[in-house]
C-alpha cells in the first residue's frame, strides 16, 4: 500500500493539471509583484486572482492551432479573466514561467524521494541491529575472505544512504532556483523586484544571472544525484540476488502462499524484484546523459533540452521513487538464514583464519616471506585436497618452530573478528 500512495503522489507531479497550475501560480505572484510596483490597477490584480484559471482540454484546443503552449496557456487564462489579461505576463519570456515551474516540479518531486530514503533508512537500521552478530562470510572477488556479519553488511548501505540522501538535499537546493529576467535574462521589461518577490513567495532563490533560461548544469547535477541514488540501490539488490543463488541461499526475498516463479519449472524461487530494481536502475542512470548533454545550449538558449525534460523529469522520478519503494519492500520482508551463512563460513575448511596465522607467526619472529610461504602451502592443499587447515597447519614442523597448538588453535576464534562491529556500530548508526 506505501508503495502505491507514493507512486501515486508521485505521478499527480507530473500531470498537467499541476504544471499548469504552477504556470498560473508564477503569473499571478508577477501580478502582484507589478501591482507593488504600481503598474497594475488594484481592482484588475483583485479581478486577475478572482477570476485566473485554466482548462487543461482548452488549453490543448488552442495548442493545436499555435503550436506554443505558454501561447495557449495564456490564451485560455485571458478568456477566463477578460480585459484585464492584459496584465499577465507583462515582461516576461515562456522560460520564465517554464524553467521556475520547473524548479517548482522537481522541488517537490526530490522531497518525495528524500522521504523514500529516509524510510528505506529506517528499514535498513532496523534490519541491521536484528543481525548485527549474524556471522557469515565476507568475499572479496566473489571468493570467501575473512568473517562479518550481515548487520555489518547493512551497515555499510545505512551509511551509503545517508550520504545519499545529503547528495539529494544539496541537488535539491541546486535546483531550487526561479528566473523572472526576461527574454535573454537582463531585466530589460522586467525589474529584478518582481523575480525577487515571485521566488520569495514560491519558496525559491533567485537565480543569480541567467540567459533566457536557468542554466541546464543544475538540472544536470539533480539528474546525475538521481542516478548515483539509483546505482546504489542497483548494488544492494545486486547483492540479495547474489546471496539468493542456490549454492549459497543464505538470504531470499519472500515468496508469498500463491506466487509462482517460472511457468515451465515450478519449484523455482527467483529474485524478481531485486532483478526489477537492477533494470530500473540503469534507466534511471541512462536519463543523466541526457541531461549532462543539455548544459550545451546555443547562445543565450534554444530548446532542444525542452524535449529531453519532459521526458527525463517524470520518467526518472517517478522510477526512482518505485524503485526505492520496492527495494524497501524487499529488505523489510527479506528471509535471511543463518545456519546457511555458518554452513558457507565453514566451507573451506578453516581458510578463513590464514591472514590471523600469518600474522602470528611474524609477531613470533618469522619474516613475512616464510610466514606467508608456511600459511600458503597449506593452504593450496586445503583448496586441491579438501583438507582441514588447522590440521595441516598443526602437522607443519615449520610452524611447529613459532607456534605451539594451543597457540594455533586460538587463532581460529570466530570472536575475534567480531570484535569490533560494536565499534562500527556506534560509528555508523550516531544519527
Amino acid at each position: 500500500m506505501i508503495e502505491r500512495y507514493s507512486r501515486d503522489v508521485m505521478k499527480k507531479i507530473w500531470t498537467d493539471e499541476n504544471k499548469y497550475q504552477k504556470w498560473l501560480d508564477i503569473e499571478i505572484a508577477a501580478c502582484e509583484a507589478w501591482n507593488k510596483l504600481g503598474e497594475i490597477p488594484d481592482k484588475s490584480l483583485e479581478n486577475i486572482k478572482k477570476k485566473a484559471n485554466f482548462s487543461v482540454n482548452r488549453i490543448l484546443e488552442i495548442e493545436k492551432e499555435v503550436k506554443h503552449d505558454v501561447i495557449a496557456f495564456l490564451t485560455c487564462v485571458a478568456e477566463y479573466v477578460g480585459e484585464d489579461s492584459r496584465f499577465i505576463h507583462k515582461g516576461l519570456t515562456s522560460s520564465d514561467v517554464l524553467d521556475t515551474s520547473f524548479s517548482l516540479l522537481l522541488k517537490e518531486a526530490g522531497n518525495i524521494l528524500l522521504n523514500d530514503l529516509e524510510l528505506f533508512k529506517s528499514t535498513i537500521k532496523e534490519r541491521a541491529f536484528e543481525h548485527k552478530y549474524t556471522v557469515m562470510i565476507g568475499r572479496s572477488h566473489g571468493i570467501h575472505a575473512e568473517p562479518i556479519t550481515f548487520g555489518f553488511k547493512l551497515a555499510v548501505w545505512y551509511e551509503e544512504t545517508k550520504r545519499n540522501i545529503e547528495r539529494l538535499k544539496k541537488a535539491i537546493d541546486v535546483i531550487s532556483v526561479g528566473k523572472i529576467s526576461g527574454a535573454v535574462g537582463t531585466f530589460a521589461n522586467v525589474p529584478p523586484q518582481i523575480e525577487e518577490y515571485v521566488c520569495k513567495k514560491l519558496g525559491l532563490k533567485p537565480a543569480s544571472v541567467s540567459t533566457q533560461i536557468i542554466q541546464r548544469d543544475r538540472y544536470a547535477e539533480f539528474f546525475t544525484t538521481l542516478g548515483i541514488i539509483a546505482s546504489s540501490f542497483e548494488k544492494f539488490a545486486v547483492e540479495i540476488r547474489h546471496l539468493q543463488r542456490t549454492e549459497v541461499l543464505e538470504a531470499e526475498e519472500f515468496f508469498s502462499k500463491g506466487q509462482k516463479g517460472s511457468s515451465a519449472m515450478p519449484h523455482k524461487r527467483n529474485p524478481i524484484l531485486s532483478e526489477n530494481v537492477t533494470g530500473l536502475a540503469r534507466l534511471v542512470r541512462g536519463y543523466s546523459i541526457p541531461a549532462m548533454e543539455n548544459i550545451a545550449l546555443w547562445h543565450e538558449r534554444d530548446i532542444s533540452h525542452s524535449s529531453v525534460e519532459r521526458v527525463i523529469a517524470p520518467d526518472s522520478t517517478i522510477a526512482l521513487d518505485f524503485l526505492i519503494n520496492r527495494f524497501n519492500g524487499v529488505l523489510k520482508n527479506l528471509i535471511v538464514y543463518p545456519e546457511n551463512m555458518e554452513k558457507n563460513l565453514n566451507l573451506t575448511g578453516g581458510l578463513i583464519y590464514s591472514q590471523r596465522v600469518l600474522l602470528a607467526l611474524t609477531e613470533k619472529g618469522a619474516t613475512r616471506e616464510e610466514a606467508y610461504k608456511i600459511v600458503q602451502r597449506n593452504a593450496m592443499k586445503v583448496w586441491q585436497e579438501k583438507k582441514d587447515f588447522f590440521k595441516e597447519l598443526k602437522n607443519d614442523l615449520e610452524l611447529k618452530k613459532y607456534l605451539s597448538d594451543d597457540e594455533l588453535k586460538e587463532l581460529f576464534d570466530i570472536n575475534y573478528h567480531l570484535k569490533n562491529i560494536d565499534f562500527i556500530f556506534n560509528r555508523v548508526f550516531n544519527d
